[in-house]
């Protein structure tokens, strides 16, 4: 039987220019320029703009010589123009940079003769970048699953990106890519012979008596494993051997930050902060008007295809054009609310001054939604007069210390790995003692908390950084 039945349902939808607006915001300026590249590939309609480039190479530059005659026949002595041999210590030429591959860049090297297929290869490159400086993936694979899926415009699950870092985690060096201290000394075990029964039971050990171990129930562990005390002790002499963190910071941190390509530039001015953005693309970039005008003139008036692929390609560059002043005017926008909130910080360059902020604070301030906010200080970094700074890093809660000031939980992080950074290997700090530390020093936290911050930071309980002394 034939029937009709009339509803009415709401739908909210998304159009793809603001999709591709988003997708614009989330790049950072390298990647932007390299958009940008493409764009100019694909549409006729837009040229890169050259006329400052070239009055600034006229201005800076040399300048080349008329004819011969006017060169023969110069009257500056040959002394003055020769190359120097010695040079004055304010004018030394510039030597060349020896440079030097951090861990995801040899991460990559070795990924690319692990697999030829381009999209495991490109999950590989996105999850290799999306590792922290210890070389932890410290980000939940759906959560990664979710950026890369709105990035690429192609859905990705997180078993997809679970197939990929199992491929990561067989790279040098072992333990690379694990999610915790675990899974980073089963690597290291899983690449040893185990054949060998101290191996063997090293493994056993971390797979199954992992919580025992932490909790320091060395009694139940040694049950668990029928083993004797002599032995379990010849074990955890092995276990404290491994690496707990892939990658050990060292120098080559310091020389990671410097190759960063900044967004945003920050400087002081008498106790002033002004900001600005690294550099500008909507002036680098316009509409080939002139073209546009040659192919029109070319085309007969019954060339209906031609004029709608012009039409097309016109609307396409504007609808870009637009989208890059408005990409740089909303970074202008927070990059402005961020310094002004952090004010006390970016004068001082004192970690310490730091304030509570989470990007609702941001977004209320410049009256935007809060993913905008998020994918705007999404990788993104700023010059400041005291080095490279991750947006993101300045974003944290806070809590309120002993004199009812708020403070931001960067602080007390920072705070808590130095306690721990300082004290007696031979016997380690409990969570317990180190809330009275923090105590001490104003910060009123409960054990659960400083538990949490430590894992955080990875480092391991009390009674394990004992063991692994």
């Amino acid at each position: 039987m034939i029937s009709q039945n009339l509803t009415q349902r709401q739908q909210m939808k998304i159009l793809p220019q603001q999709i591709q607006w988003l997708h614009l915001c989330h790049l950072t300026t390298l990647e932007l320029e390299q958009h940008i590249k493409t764009e100019l590939e694909d549409n006729p309609l837009l040229q890169e703009n050259r006329e400052t480039e070239k009055e600034s190479e006229s201005k800076d530059g040399p300048t080349d010589f008329a004819d011969w005659d006017e060169y023969g026949y110069d009257d500056i002595p040959d002394y003055k123009t020769e190359y120097a041999n010695y040079f004055p210590a304010e004018n030394l030429p510039e030597r060349p940079i020896v440079q030097e591959n951090n861990f995801q860049q040899v991460l990559k090297e070795q990924i690319q003769c692990q697999t030829e297929d381009v999209e495991k290869l490109k999950l590989a490159n996105y999850l290799v970048d999306s590792l922290n400086d210890w070389g932890f993936l410290d980000i939940g694979l759906d959560g990664l699953a979710e950026t890369i899926s709105f990035k690429e415009k192609k859905w990705y699950d997180s078993e997809d990106l679970e197939e990929v870092l199992k491929i990561i985690q067989q790279l040098d060096p072992p333990g690379i890519g694990a999610r915790n201290i675990r899974e980073c000394l089963l690597l290291q075990l899983e690449r040893l012979d185990r054949e060998d029964k101290i191996i063997t039971l090293a493994t056993k050990l971390i797979s199954e008596c992992y919580d025992a171990l932490t909790k320091k129930e060395l009694k139940k562990v040694r049950s668990d494993l029928k083993i004797s005390q002599e032995l379990l002790r010849e074990v955890l002499e092995f276990v404290g051997s491994l690496q707990l963190r892939p990658i050990q910071k060292s120098d080559n941190a310091e020389i990671i930050r410097e190759r960063i390509v900044p967004d945003f530039v920050v400087t002081v001015d008498e106790d002033e902060l002004k900001t600005s953005l690294a550099r500008q693309h909507s002036q680098s970039i316009s509409i080939n008007h002139s073209w546009m005008l040659d192919m029109q003139k070319k085309m007969n008036e019954k060339d209906k295809a031609g004029k709608q692929y012009l039409k097309n390609k016109l609307q396409s560059a504007e609808w870009f054009l637009s989208a890059i002043q408005q990409r740089e005017s909303t970074m202008s926008l927070i990059i402005n609310a961020i310094v002004e909130w952090q004010k006390e910080y970016f004068l001082s360059g004192d970690m310490l001054k730091i304030k509570p902020m989470i990007l609702k604070n941001i977004a209320e301030k410049v009256n935007l939604d809060i993913s905008t906010v998020s994918r705007i200080t999404s990788n993104k970094y700023a010059a400041t007069p005291y080095g490279n700074i991750l947006l993101k890093s300045l974003f944290s809660e806070g809590i309120k210390d002993t004199e009812g000031k708020i403070i931001s939980t960067k602080i007390i992080q920072q705070t808590l790995e130095e306690a721990i950074a300082q004290e007696d290997k031979s016997c380690p700090l409990t969570d317990i003692e180190l809330v009275h530390q923090l105590s001490q020093k104003g910060y009123k936290l409960a054990r659960r908390t400083v538990a949490k911050y430590r894992e955080i930071l990875h480092i391991p309980a009390a009674h394990v950084r004992a063991v692994w002394k």
